[in-house]
């Protein structure tokens, strides 16, 4: 359950609402200020968006983790405003954000990594962020992570949260994170705001080579509308409270990122099965590939695919589709060898096989769209190398919701 929800040990969350959300597409939760303290000094990695228009959060970030990557204390996160295309004044308000969140903490500016969500090309209202933060840097906030995943909201329609532990050498090792994002969702880097936690001892070059391998299989690995945010930010904090060191190259750092990836996943899929207007999600696997570069190439156009997505949408198991978007990815692939099925692996339904029509019940396949999730298998004849991609169906709300956004 979400109030049960906790961050890895050495961390602790809070919350407030200072009137940055002014869209009606945000309505969701009023709260519009996170914060999320390391209660020392601690590690830090991130990946951000591959957009060349980068909001200045962004900017600030990938400059502050350059410089001080081993003792980050914070995350000041806003929604509402996403400081983007907000030129020197931007990159002003949000060294100004981390300013005042050291203040309130008492330690260095550069200790404070700053993220933002929201409608672009508006300046930020620092009046009101900075009561916002000297409320969240005090026990007056509403305290808690739950209360920071609904902060950073804005076309959510849930908070996405996810936490596990593992036995990593002699001792249990807690990843914990959560993160928001609904629209604007397609891999190159991580698609959203994400804060994850740990309390494995990991030096900020490990940690980083540890997020790259976790969100290649995750964040990566989903789309929503084919659209890249100008905020999207993937930030792991490692406290080392546990004891557990993790170096690179060893066991233990294979077996952290397992488990940092079995998160990462879990808070993936729920973004994707949270996209704008979404009823379902929709999981592609594409097998019989030469490599992964291969395969993800092709599942990947077909998680864009607008006629896919509708099809879903309207329950049609309109095969065509799926075909359509595969042969214009750009992948070599050869028709004569594919092979495509609906439904999970205990029940599917093979509907092409080898480049040809299969015999089937149309009304099976049609109902097997209509469950949530929707799967979709392609095998491409060709190798041995697979991947999975996440994605929804498209319906009106979507059009609603991004029609009206900043109105």
């Amino acid at each position: 359950m979400l109030e049960s929800f906790t961050l890895a040990p050495g961390f602790r969350a809070a919350a407030t609402a200072c009137g940055l959300k002014t869209s009606s597409a945000m309505a969701a939760s009023s709260l519009d200020l996170a914060l999320v303290t390391a209660e020392a000094p601690c590690s830090a990695a991130g990946l951000f968006t591959s957009n060349r228009v980068k909001a200045a959060p962004v900017l600030y970030d990938q400059e502050t983790l350059a410089q001080n990557a081993g003792a980050i204390r914070a995350v000041i996160t806003n929604a509402g405003n996403a400081n983007a295309v907000t030129g020197e004044q931007g990159l002003a308000d949000a060294r100004q954000m981390a300013a005042l969140t050291a203040y309130g903490l008492r330690c260095q500016p550069d200790q404070v990594l700053v993220l933002s969500t929201g409608v672009i090309g508006r300046p930020m209202a620092m009046d009101k962020v900075t009561q916002g933060i000297a409320v969240v840097t005090s026990p007056a906030a509403e305290q808690g992570a739950a209360v920071a995943a609904r902060a950073i909201m804005t076309t959510d329609t849930r908070p996405k949260t996810a936490m596990g532990s593992a036995t990593i050498g002699s001792a249990q090792v807690t990843v914990s994170g959560f993160c928001k994002g609904a629209g604007m969702i397609h891999p190159d880097m991580a698609t959203m705001l994400a804060i994850v936690t740990t309390d494995a001892q990991v030096a900020p070059d490990v940690l980083h080579s540890a997020l790259k391998a976790a969100a290649d299989v995750s964040f990566n690995r989903i789309s929503v509308d084919g659209d890249t945010s100008t905020n999207d930010t993937l930030l792991l904090l490692a406290s080392g409270v546990s004891g557990v060191a993790i170096g690179a190259g060893s066991a233990e750092f294979a077996q952290f990122v397992a488990l940092l990836s079995e998160i990462c996943t879990s808070l993936a899929k729920q973004v994707a099965r949270d996209g704008e207007g979404a009823t379902r999600l929709i999981e592609i696997v594409v097998s019989g590939a030469e490599d992964v570069a291969q395969a993800h190439t092709v599942a990947n156009t077909i998680a864009i695919s607008p006629l896919l997505k509708t099809a879903v949408h309207g329950g049609d198991p309109n095969w065509g589709r799926v075909l359509m978007a595969a042969g214009r990815s750009g992948a070599a692939i050869d028709p004569n060898r594919l092979t495509l099925a609906f439904g999970p692996p205990e029940r599917e339904i093979i509907v092409l096989r080898d480049g040809m029509p299969a015999s089937y019940v149309e009304r099976e396949a049609a109902a097997l769209f209509r469950e949530d999730p929707v799967f979709i298998r392609l095998d491409l004849g060709l190798g041995s190398a697979q991947t999975t991609v996440w994605t929804c169906d498209f319906s009106k709300e979507y059009v609603e919701i991004n029609a009206h956004y900043t109105t």
